[in-house]
Order: C-alpha cells, then structure tokens, then sequence
C-alpha cells in the first residue's frame, strides 16, 4: 500500500500525464472506440477500462488502502453490482435495521425475485449480526455511520466475526468518506461510496465507487460487464477534479459539524440531535475508535409542536434539497424522501418520524449556519 498522504493521494493518485501538451490536470478521454488489434486490452467504457474510469478507480481504492477498485453511474448502481456479484439464488444476507432506503427498497423488491433470503437485525451490536447468520448466509453489509440517524457499527467485531464464519463483508462508507474512515483497515472485504456525495462533492456529480481486494473487483466487474452500469468518461474526469479537494472539504466539514451539533444540542426547540461526535451519541466511543473524524452529517429532531416542513421553508442559505454532502449546507425530511419507499411501520421501528430531519453540514462560515437554523426556529415557534 501506499505511503503518501491524503492530500497528496487526493491530488497526485492515479493521474494521466498529458505527455502531448504538458497539462497540469488528466485529459479526458471521450472515445467510446478503441483499437483492439496488438493491444494489452480491449477498452470500451462498458468494460470499466477507459483511461478516465481508471484514474477514480485507482484514487479511490488508494485512500481506501484497498488494492482495486471500479466506477459505477451511481451510487445504487455500485452496491446492486456487488451485491448481486456475490449472492445468486438460495444465498443469504444479512442488513442492518439502520439502512439507506435506497438499499432497503433494492433489498425487499429485488432479491425475492432473484430468489436471495435477506434479513434485516434488531440492532447493530455484533451479537444481532451473529444472531442472524444461517447455513447458507454469504454476505454480512454494513452501513456506519448510517443514512439518516447517524448509527454506528462496531466495524471492526463484525469483520472479525465475519471472517471466523467464512462471509463476505460489504460496506457502505459514503456518509463517512475515506478521509474520516478506511474499513478495510479493519477488516471489510469490499467498501462502496455512492461518489455522488462526498467523492463528488459539488452536487453536480451521479457516481459510484467499490473497492476491494484484486480478486473480489474482478468478481464485481464481471457482473457489472453483464449489467451496464459504468460511469461515463465525461463523469469520471469531473469526479477525479472532485475527489482533489475531498480532504480539505472534509476537514471543514467536520469542524463545521461538530461546532453545530454541539450548538443545536443545548437548543429547547430540538428534541435530539444525532451526531456520532457528541458524547451523548450512543455510538461515540466506537466512532472514536473507528474514525479519524466525526463527518459532516447529522439529523435532529425538532420539538412535537414544531412543524419540520415549514421550518425548511423558513431557511434562507440552508437548502431543502434531495442529496448530500455538497459545499453548501442542506436538509431534508427523510419520511419525504430517501425514505419514503419504506413503510410507516419500518420507519417507526428504526426511529425514523415526521419531525426528523436530516442535515449536511456545509463549508460556509459557521456562524452564517447557526443564524440561518436560528432565524428559522424563531419564525416557527
């Protein structure tokens, strides 16, 4: 593995040298057509193979500490590709209760027609992951800190617990991103991002990414050869620009984040906040162990008599908007959106309600943050 830092992983990683014009950034490479004749390999985008596909799939797989990795058109894409790369009819997995609604919805429509048992845990100490393991289980997936309440996983137990049963194990890293947490270092086979989010950063990218061990990203390529899910070139040279200022965004969204779950936290108008840097999180000591930062995602519930949708009508820098993890600060109401296609019933048990909202912290001045939440609190209340 590498020893350059992350920065310079970030910026340096995996590039193109522009041998024609000497050019400080990787060209992009648009041709959907290559020679195939006294050629190491046949390129074609559907392959995974073009030199811009390439460029992410290193960098990436490189600040994970994993040894390859493959880009994919989003983020849904990458986990359905890898998913169904290691579980075929009468297999079985296992998914925590706290999970990305895209995930769950995939899971529940998706795998009884492909003819794969699932199982959703009653928690995510490890002792619900063991508790659900049968004869014919493959493939334990993970997802810490979790979409949208911010639970966390003991990583590193559920790997070791893992390996002792012969499983694969399968992450979703994305609210973290691999300048706050490497799962592979602690013992995950296969890390996914929906690169939309932090990798991209702007909100103004659809990616992917998984990463893994040579032998596993081949399985996962193969799968995706078949299913047709790769990143455009066009993307991926975006991404890769993207993906050279994660740790320096990340940095910043992390001190914004905790400065601000730390402030909402003394509020009366909020009921909870969930943030795993806050001492009151159940999961902070773990997250202390598991992660070099807190990350800049956080949800909070406000009081029962406040009203969740007007109080996002009320913000004035802060945006009601669908994704996460760009510049700018946003929010959402999770039972509207990335939620919504579970059940009310679902949602109540893993404690997903109508005052719930979830928010990502931005890179804007602090203080412009805390008087926009502020200014919206006082015209509701």
């Amino acid at each position: 593995m590498t020893t350059k830092g992350k920065n310079s992983l970030c910026i340096h990683e995996g590039e193109i040298k522009d041998t024609q014009f000497g050019g400080a950034v990787s060209p992009i490479f648009m041709a959907s057509s290559y020679p195939f004749l006294d050629v190491d390999q046949n390129r074609y985008p559907r392959n995974f193979n073009t030199p811009n596909q390439e460029v992410v799939a290193k960098k990436v797989a490189a600040l994970e500490n994993a040894e390859a990795g493959l880009s994919f058109g989003s983020g849904m894409a990458a986990i359905a590709t890898a998913l169904l790369a290691f579980l075929k009819a009468g297999d079985h997995a296992i998914f925590p209760n706290a999970i990305y609604g895209g995930t769950y919805n995939f899971v529940v429509k998706e795998f009884p027609q492909y003819g794969i048992e699932y199982d959703f845990t009653d928690g995510v100490a490890p002792s619900d992951f063991e508790a659900k393991i049968k004869k014919n289980t493959k493939v334990i997936y993970l997802e810490t800190p979790s979409n949208p309440l911010l639970t966390i996983t003991d990583i590193k137990s559920v790997a070791t617990l893992a390996k002792n049963k012969g499983l694969i194990t399968m992450i979703d890293n994305t609210f973290a991103s691999p300048f706050n947490q490497t799962p592979i270092d602690l013992g995950i086979d296969i890390v996914m991002h929906s690169a939309t989010k932090y990798l991209g950063g702007h909100s103004d990218i659809l990616a992917g990414v998984v990463v893994g061990t040579m032998d596993h990203i081949q399985k996962v390529k193969l799968k995706g050869i078949n299913f047709g899910g790769n990143l455009s070139d066009f993307m991926a040279y975006l991404l890769e620009r993207s993906i050279k200022t994660l740790a320096v965004r990340v940095k910043r969204h992390n001190e914004n984040a905790q400065i601000l779950a730390a402030y909402l936290e003394k509020k009366s108008e909020i009921k909870k906040v969930y943030y795993p840097g806050l001492k009151s999180h159940t999961g902070h000591e773990i997250a202390k162990e598991q992660m070099h930062g807190f990350g800049g995602m956080m949800s909070f519930e406000l009081d029962d008599n406040l009203d969740a949708v007007a109080f996002q009508k009320a913000l004035n820098m802060i945006k009601p908007s669908l994704s996460l993890a760009g510049v700018e600060s946003t929010i959402l109401l999770p039972t509207l959106t990335s939620h919504s296609l579970m059940s009310q019933e679902d949602r109540k048990k893993t404690g997903i309600n109508d005052h719930l909202l979830r928010f990502s912290v931005g890179i804007e001045d602090v203080e412009d943050i805390k008087g926009d939440l502020d200014q919206a609190i006082k015209s509701i209340s």
